[in-house]
């Protein structure tokens, strides 16, 4: 039986074939040259008993002649058993010269398959006729043509032949052969029913079948406007031309992926951590040894490459629980509250699946601030929980109102049951850093409403304006006393990712939570203990976050100096942000008090809103992916993080260096111009 690409190689002659010069157009009366089959003069001698089971023919292809086009050509089938052959039938020419070369029996629809050996004579020129064989040898030609067949059209094969006798390749007029095609093609039918085609079994998973739950969930931050990013660089590597030379990925807070540079110390650690062979080089300062040897020790095996507790390594919970001591001015923690996680997201990700339960009025509600981190939305749309949006107030600075969470528990009690009260501060994407007095208020409010608070605090390092000033909720709550600090509910999380340090690969987090019911705290672990542990080399990263060098050490000065210098960078890149785009006519920024984020406020003309539904975008998508196409900067639009009605913003970072986030600034602003100018 032929294979598979040998079958494709003929098929693919199709085109080249038909067009080829001397090759018989459509109906043109004349057939191409035909040679003859020859007897196989090898064979065993002649028998005349039944043809039962010969071997599939032999196939090869070769080039036709003076056409170059690729066919087929089928050798006699030989028969083995009790020394019998097929007869001695000799293929006759019907037209062409004597002795000419013989012409590739092609497959290129199948219909050499069909006209192989002489035995269907469909007569249209877009199949490669087979030889023409004398009718001394007809019924012996018939039995082996129908056993060919039937070796042949087999799997894919037949089912490509079907296909083309269901289109109806021939037409229902006389051939060049002198036959009428729709009965060649009455005949191919015919065959095809020796080997029906398999209908192909449904799949199990669908758009129908899936879980509603992943289908519903969004995250505006790597969606549609980033494949989009993608497909243009792309394109810009095959060298197609664009009014840009390169897309600048501005959508997302990846420090080192805009040009940081890590913080060596970290990276020192990492590394003998990693291949402890260093651990013997002069080249390493003996800080960041000694902690290197410390964190393999408490590693199973002096490993990296082994597991951990689940709820993480022993020793790095207490330097975490050690850093937050320090921080909160020494308010105690203690290293059983602390949970190491796959950066913020994973332990956000896990309180809620805790907190989420109930069905009906009295499904759980989680109150998130909008604008928000679409990490969120994107969590209760997978648990089926309902989302509670509280507005932060844009005309102050995107600060939150107790008043706004009050508007928004009241309306959610009417279709739920709000549990959950979550916190971004310093926020994302809207850059504004908490008062005292408002923690003060939020925690006094959750208690009352008997909620749990999450305190997202991943950029606690990135405070720019000097008038803030980070608190973090842990302190605030102990420091108003033990009618709060005993009964209020707190979870709080923190990232390598962010701050300074910008290690967002190594995906390390923890969070610390506080006031939790003894047995729920066991259920906590038995959730975690199901993801076994977080990437030790994440907790190991996390390590260093929490105990970086202090005076005296080795490294401190140049520790000191590299963090300083990326935080002052972050404030004035902040400020230039906030200072050029209220230059533009038609977009205002808040000030950028922390976090690495502008969130723009942007005028969109009425007939962009129409050209954007035309399109069946959302304003602010269609003014964003405009922006890429015509820039090739890379932004998120407002509505990705939700946005008051009738409001439009986009997100973008700040973190590509001053020179390339002043050329990002003035090619908005440029577009911006553009954009109003065009559908004023």
């Amino acid at each position: 039986m032929p294979s598979k690409e040998t079958l494709q190689i003929a098929l693919n002659s199709q085109k080249a074939e038909r067009t080829a010069p001397g090759w018989p157009q459509p109906n043109s009366g004349r057939s191409p040259t035909l040679s003859t089959l020859s007897e196989d003069k090898e064979a065993a001698p002649s028998h005349s008993g039944s043809f039962r089971r010969p071997f599939p023919p032999l196939v090869r292809p070769r080039i036709g002649p003076a056409r170059g086009t690729l066919g087929l050509v089928v050798d006699p089938v030989r028969h083995t058993s009790s020394g019998s052959r097929l007869g001695n039938y000799k293929a006759q020419e019907s037209v062409g010269r004597p002795g000419a070369d013989p012409p590739a029996v092609g497959v290129r629809s199948l219909g050499a398959g069909l006209c192989g050996l002489g035995a269907l004579r469909c007569g249209c020129w877009c199949r490669s006729p087979g030889p023409v064989l004398s009718a001394r040898t007809s019924g012996a030609r018939r039995g082996v043509a129908r056993r060919w067949r039937q070796v042949f059209l087999g799997g894919r094969a037949m089912q490509r032949a079907a296909a083309l006798v269901r289109l109806g390749c021939c037409p229902r007029t006389p051939g060049p052969w002198g036959r009428s095609q729709s009965s060649a093609a009455a005949e191919a039918s015919a065959v095809l029913k020796v080997r029906p085609e398999r209908n192909r079994r449904e799949r199990i998973l669908t758009l129908e079948s899936m879980n509603p739950q992943v289908k519903a969930v969004e995250y505006a931050v790597r969606g549609p406007i980033v494949l989009k990013a993608g497909e243009i660089e792309l394109e810009l590597q095959r060298g197609i031309k664009k009014p840009f030379t390169e897309v600048i990925r501005a959508n997302i807070g990846d420090a080192q992926a805009m040009g940081q540079q890590p913080i060596t110390f970290l990276r020192q650690v990492m590394a003998l951590c990693t291949y402890p062979n260093l651990l013997d080089s002069p080249s390493f300062p003996e800080d960041a040894k000694k902690r290197a040897r410390r964190l393999l020790q408490a590693c199973g095996g002096n490993s990296l490459g082994s597991y951990s507790a689940s709820q993480g390594v022993n020793c790095i919970r207490e330097d975490v629980a050690a850093y937050i001591t320090r921080r909160d001015g020494g308010v105690p923690a203690d290293p059983d509250n602390i949970y190491l996680t796959t950066g913020a997201s994973d332990g956000i990700s896990t309180i809620l699946k805790i907190l989420v339960s109930g069905g009906g009025k009295s499904r759980t509600g989680v109150m998130i601030p909008i604008p928000q981190y679409p990490l969120y939305s994107a969590v209760i749309s997978e648990l089926d929980a309902i989302q509670v949006n509280y507005y932060l107030d844009e005309e102050n600075c995107w600060a939150l109102n107790v008043n706004e969470l009050r508007r928004a528990v009241q309306e959610a009690k009417d279709h739920c049951d709000p549990k959950v009260l979550c916190i971004i501060n310093p926020g994302n994407p809207t850059g504004q850093v908490q008062s005292r007095k408002c923690i003060e208020d939020v925690i006094h409010f959750a208690w009352e409403e008997k909620l749990f608070l999450m305190a997202d605090e991943v950029y606690q390092d990135n405070v720019y304006s000097p008038d803030c000033k980070f608190h973090s909720f842990k302190k605030v709550l102990y420091e108003m006393g033990p009618e709060y600090s005993s009964n209020v509910e707190l979870a709080s999380f923190h990232s390598t990712s962010k701050g300074y340090m910008g290690e967002c690969g190594y995906r390390g987090g923890y969070m610390e939570v506080i006031n939790l019911h003894p047995e729920i705290k066991g259920q906590l672990v038995k959730l975690l203990s199901v993801r076994l542990c977080p990437p030790v080399s994440g907790q190991a990263a996390m390590d260093i976050v929490v105990n970086p060098p202090v005076p005296g050490e080795e490294s401190f000065e140049l520790f000191h100096r590299e963090k300083e210098s990326v935080l002052g960078n972050l404030a004035k890149k902040a400020k230039l942000t906030e200072d050029l785009f209220n230059q533009v006519p038609g977009i205002h920024c808040n000030p950028l008090q922390g976090a690495m984020y502008a969130f723009p406020r942007i005028f969109i003309p009425s007939k962009a809103v129409e050209a954007a539904q035309a399109h069946k975008m959302a304003p602010d998508m269609f003014y964003c992916m405009k922006l890429l196409e015509e820039t090739g900067i890379c932004v998120v639009p407002g509505s990705g993080f939700g946005q008051r009605e009738g409001t439009y913003h986009f997100r973008m970072t700040i973190l590509p260096p001053v020179e390339k986030l002043k050329t990002v600034l003035q090619k908005v602003k440029d577009f911006h111009i553009k954009f109003l100018e065009k559908y004023a």
